[in-house]
């Protein structure tokens, strides 16, 4: 085995968010050299990696000459330049997730289509290559309101994501690629994350169950473990392991999914990485999901994935009406409370529904605990000095 410890090695990590920041807090327990490529110098990477490299993460010379510098590359972020990866890769640099697979999850047309190529559920769909020829088959009446748009690449926390109710929406939208998704009856939005090493060992997560904020189309508790039958817990996870089996993946893959009123799963999106669903995991579970990403892309055994204990995360975003330095209110307050723990990201500047960090609350009673993430919710602002 590679000596990965107080070593020479260097692991690269493209994206400096608050992602590779949790992902740091592993790799330092290991003594892990890691070095990180961001656009923003300013990332909350910055100060606290060994080595920090501001560069575009789209561009391919950026990407190429930073892969040059370390023995294994990868990602937090998937919005990367992935001919870069392909040469690198072509050239003997290891890089997990695959760049094949990044190719397949960085665009949901493509990733739609992988999922019907495998037979894996999901929700029928149509693919657009701009605005003009969606709107052209809502005249036509081959498309009918509501659905549900989704541009083509490069959506985050909500954004490029709208239900289409109506004329007035269908005009509002950008003119980029796009897929629309019939709009699915479901009753809860479940994730699962699974985690392979190189090997071929896989583990997967127990099924969490996520609240979404109804304005910002954003998660707003992830209660784990998700309070749903047990045969439909197992299927979830058979439908995550499909996945993963299918793209042949080495990492870290949240699988998001719809339990429909039917009970049927069906698949939603990927990410390639650690996830917001997987955030309860630091305090909860034996094995937090950014320790299981170190074990999985460097080979080494994977770690139990049960929890100690109930968890729920709330994530805390900038308010509406506040843009600036951030101030986090009321939160000595929240510390008084047995079992919370906030993660605070390191961003000095907040805005409306911007991730500025999450909040995990444990407790041996999940109802408990979820009055509790209620409790937080209410009490914690995050807002700025100068609004």
């Amino acid at each position: 085995m590679i000596n990965y410890f107080s070593s020479d090695f260097k692991l690269g990590i493209l994206g400096g968010g608050q992602l590779g920041r949790m992902l740091l807090a592993e790799t330092q327990k290991l003594d892990i050299h890691t070095s990180i490529l961001d656009n923003n110098k300013n990332a909350p990477c910055a100060e606290i990696c060994n080595t920090f490299v501001v560069g575009d993460l789209l561009d391919y010379e950026t990407i190429y000459n930073f892969g040059k510098t370390v023995n294994l590359l990868t990602i937090e972020i998937e919005n990367v330049n992935l001919d870069a990866l392909d040469k690198l890769e072509d050239e003997g640099l290891s890089i997990y997730p695959k760049p094949r697979n990044l190719r397949i999850i960085q665009s949901k047309a493509r990733q739609k289509n992988f999922y019907v190529d495998t037979q894996i559920p999901t929700a029928e769909f149509s693919h657009y290559a701009y605005l003009e020829e969606l709107k052209h088959s809502y005249e036509n009446d081959i498309i009918n309101f509501p659905f549900v748009w989704k541009a083509a690449r490069f959506g985050y926390d909500g954004n490029g994501v709208k239900i289409v109710r109506n004329i007035e929406d269908l005009n509002n939208l950008p003119n980029v690629e796009c897929i629309t998704e019939k709009l699915i009856p479901f009753k809860n939005e479940l994730a699962v994350i699974v985690a392979r090493n190189t090997a071929g060992e896989v583990k997967t997560y127990p099924v969490v169950e996520m609240e979404f904020h109804p304005e910002a189309n954003q998660v707003e508790y992830v209660i784990c473990p998700a309070r749903i039958d047990f045969k439909v817990a197992e299927k979830a996870k058979e439908v995550a392991l499909k996945v993963v089996r299918e793209l042949d993946f080495v990492g870290l893959l949240a699988v998001e999914l719809f339990q429909t009123v039917d009970d049927k799963i069906l698949v939603n999106e990927v990410a390639p990485r650690p996830h917001n669903s997987g955030h309860y995991s630091i305090e909860a579970s034996y094995t937090n999901q950014f320790e299981q990403h170190v074990r999985s892309i460097l080979n080494l055994p994977l770690g139990n994935t049960d929890s100690k204990v109930a968890g729920i995360m709330v994530n805390l975003v900038g308010e509406e009406g506040f843009s600036g330095d951030v101030i986090y209110q009321n939160i000595e307050e929240i510390l008084k409370i047995d079992g919370v723990t906030p993660h605070i990201y390191g961003k000095k500047q907040t805005r409306p529904f911007r991730k500025m960090g999450h909040v995990t609350i444990v407790d041996a009673d999940i109802d408990k605990a979820r009055k509790i993430a209620q409790q937080v919710k209410e009490t914690i602002r995050v807002i700025s000095k100068n609004s």
